[in-house]
Order: C-alpha cells, then structure tokens, then sequence
C-alpha cells in the first residue's frame, strides 16, 4: 500500500474515532440538568424577620444531575444563636412544584418507610448546632405492592410528567425547556419553630415563636457544550 493510502486510511480512522467521541460525549449530557439554590433570597427573608444572625439555611447540591434526579436534597440548618431552641416542623414543610401544587415534605429515614401518612417528630437544634437531613417530597415515593414499602421513583421537580402530557401547553414547555428556552422552579418551605432557653423569658418578645422560609430553586437543562473539558462555567 502506498504511503498516500495510509495516511488516508489513518485520517479516516482518527475522524471517526473523534466523531464518535463526540457524539458519546453528547448523548451523555443529553439529559443533565443542573439545580441552582437561590441562597440570597432565603438571606432576605432571615433577614426581615431578624433571624439573619440566628439561622443559616444551606443544601449540598451536587454539579449536574440526571433528569430523572434528585430524589432528595440534603439540607443543613444552623442554629447561631446563644439561647434559642429552633423545631423543625416537618409535617407543616412542604414543597411547592413547578406546576402549583404542594405536597407534604417527608424526612429520610433509615428505616423502611411502610406508611407516609406517620407524623413526623420536629427536630431539635440547640443553640451553636447544625441539624443536616435528606429530605423528599410524598409525591417522590411509590408503594411497592410485594413488600409493602416506600421507594423514592420520582425526581423531586418532575419535569419528565409534562413530556406525555394531554396538556399540548405543557408538552410545549417540555419541549422549551429541553432546548434551553425556559427554566422551572420549585420550592422547600420550611417551618420553624423558635423558643428562648432563659427561663423567665416571654415567649415571642425577642425573636417571632414562628419563622417561614422559602428556599427557592432553579431547574435549568444544560447544553452538551457543559461537557467540554474547557468550559469555564463548569
């Protein structure tokens, strides 16, 4: 074979194999989404209850996530105060789905999950002490019909309902939202209950017996150009 055929027949072999690269590397991220946490907008809302100094709120947010995912967030709530008990109220939690409707916030356990209709005990966090939980929604879980448990199945903003929808509107904003031209949101509103530890101390003088926070969140679909090993917006 001649010289001019083999660097032919190499620079065949090195476009396909750069195509095939390339087309792995775009079917992977095909259906990645990336979750955001709107931490200044829970900031505000401490701070115009005066619990700005005496309550931080944070998750553990992974880079990407499959659109089927998460089926969970795992949230931190920090108690920086000196002489406040702070209860979290997790059968009054809830979450608010992109699409208007509000379901019940269930804690994680290690156990099997038999029944979600159970009430939920509040968590204490003393003063100076962060409480770290994973916590879903009821919408998440499944009954399994053989063992009798609860499964998460379902991703927590379930944008993947909308894709078969009989509603052509929402089949619509499936289809925006897959080719980047519209976002969804969701939120955790969270519960608690503050109480002061000096004895002798009127309930609610100082600090309000009942604090609502919201923590909104962002569902947007990434581009396959996230994938590229130089993207600085990784």
């Amino acid at each position: 074979m001649r010289t001019g055929d083999n660097n032919l027949l190499i620079l065949t072999l090195y476009i396909i194999g750069i195509s095939y690269t390339f087309n792995q590397m775009v079917e992977s991220i095909a259906d990645q989404i990336k979750l955001e946490f709107n931490k200044a907008a829970v900031d505000e809302q401490l701070k115009n209850q005066n619990l700005k100094d005496k309550i931080g709120i944070g998750f553990s947010l992974k880079t990407t996530y499959s659109i089927e995912d998460p089926k969970e967030l795992s949230i931190s709530i920090e108690n920086k105060s000196e002489d406040i008990a702070i209860y979290v109220d997790w059968d009054n939690c809830a979450f608010e789905e992109f699409d208007g409707t509000s379901r019940r916030v269930i804690r994680k356990s290690p156990d099997l999950t038999r029944d979600l209709a159970v009430p939920q005990i509040p968590s204490l966090i003393v003063p100076k002490k962060t409480l770290k939980e994973a916590v879903s929604s009821e919408a998440v879980f499944q009954r399994d019909q053989l063992s009798g448990t609860y499964t998460p199945k379902n991703p927590l903003a379930n944008i993947l309902k909308w894709k078969t929808s009989p509603v052509r509107s929402q089949r619509t904003d499936f289809n925006k939202f897959m080719s980047r031209k519209r976002s969804f949101e969701f939120s955790l509103d969270l519960v608690l209950r503050l109480a002061e530890t000096n004895v002798g101390v009127a309930q609610g003088s100082n600090v309000p017996p009942l604090c609502i926070v919201k923590c909104p969140f962002t569902v947007r679909k990434l581009s396959w150009t996230y994938a590229l090993p130089w993207n600085k917006k990784r």
